[in-house]
């Protein structure tokens, strides 16, 4: 079972329009209505690959009580944490092109007792997991030694921890040691203070990382791929993805691959790379089942490509 904790969900309307022209009126093809959040998103992408997922959330109002029906009804359990305030309600607009605008609100302040029924519930919840992801932005409310307080409670309950967040809340919680985090190309790049402009310099960050404490880095790059660096070495996994339709959620879905594989080696940044690029092949935040995954479309060498430049590099 994969426990999942995300302290900011949301419920998310996603249009896909031709093109995007600021100033004038825009007609939608297509329109979708989601659960969202990091964390609810590999909850999702778990449910897919068929198997077990418990997700933790606070959630408020009408917007949380919809995201609740949402998740049920896609046959996930949800452990809900009532808390005053309304969950938030973002908005994505997908054009034709695959460029993606995303709108997201700020979300409820959390208030102490609800911080601490939080944590509560994520303990409540632990046993049995084979891991637990911490994913997204923290809400008002939540300092951003928040994840590291998880973290240390987590380990305590002996459950391995996989982290994807950034900023002050992720270099707090690399001094607790998760046992991989997952930042994108520019939460690498923020992490370590200085533009990201190869595979190279990708793996140099990845690697600065794990000397902050994490025990292993998965590194989304985009289009470029993906690298895993642990104990064992550095792996570099591409698949060729003919057209993006959308990559909303399509991290957390390989997040979701890289856990349900063993969260550990190749063969785990190989399920990681296959899931996120079914991801970017369907439309909205709709989650890869194991029908629309291409294993063979993937590569996964440790004779990273240091010297690559990447296609979309971070300044």
């Amino acid at each position: 079972m994969i426990l999942t904790v995300t302290p900011n969900p949301s419920l998310d309307r996603t249009y896909e329009v031709p093109s995007l022209d600021r100033g004038e009126v825009v007609r939608a093809t297509g329109e979708r209505v989601d659960p969202g959040g990091k964390g609810v998103n590999v909850s999702r992408a778990v449910t897919a690959a068929g198997r077990r997922t418990v997700a933790v959330l606070p959630l408020g109002g009408a917007p949380g009580a919809l995201v609740a029906d949402l998740l049920d009804a896609q046959g996930i359990e949800v452990a809900p944490v009532p808390v005053a305030g309304a969950t938030r309600s973002n908005i994505a607009l997908a054009e034709a092109d695959g460029v993606l605008t995303k709108i997201n609100a700020p979300g409820p302040e959390l208030t102490e007792a609800e911080r601490e029924l939080l944590l509560d519930t994520v303990r409540r919840q632990s046993p049995g997991a084979d891991w637990i992801a911490c994913c997204g932005s923290l809400p008002r409310g939540l300092a951003p030694s928040w994840y590291a307080e998880l973290v240390t409670r987590v380990h305590a309950a002996g459950v391995r921890v996989a982290l994807d967040t950034s900023g002050p809340a992720l270099l707090a919680a690399l001094r607790e040691r998760p046992d991989v985090v997952k930042p994108n190309a520019g939460e690498l790049a923020e992490a370590v203070g200085r533009p990201l402009i190869t595979v190279g310099d990708a793996l140099k960050a990845a690697e600065e990382l794990r000397g902050m404490g994490a025990r292993a880095v998965l590194a989304s790059l985009g289009a470029d791929g993906q690298l895993l660096v642990d104990d064992d070495g550095a792996w570099f996994g591409t698949a060729a993805v003919d057209a993006v339709r959308s990559n909303v959620g399509a991290g957390d879905s390989s997040l979701a691959g890289f856990l349900v594989a063993g969260g550990r080696g190749p063969e785990a940044l190989a399920s990681a790379v296959a899931h996120g690029a079914a991801a970017v092949r369907l439309p909205g935040s709709v989650m890869p089942t194991p029908a629309d995954l291409d294993p063979a479309a993937v590569t996964v060498t440790a004779d990273v490509p240091a010297d690559r430049f990447l296609r979309e590099p971070v300044s």
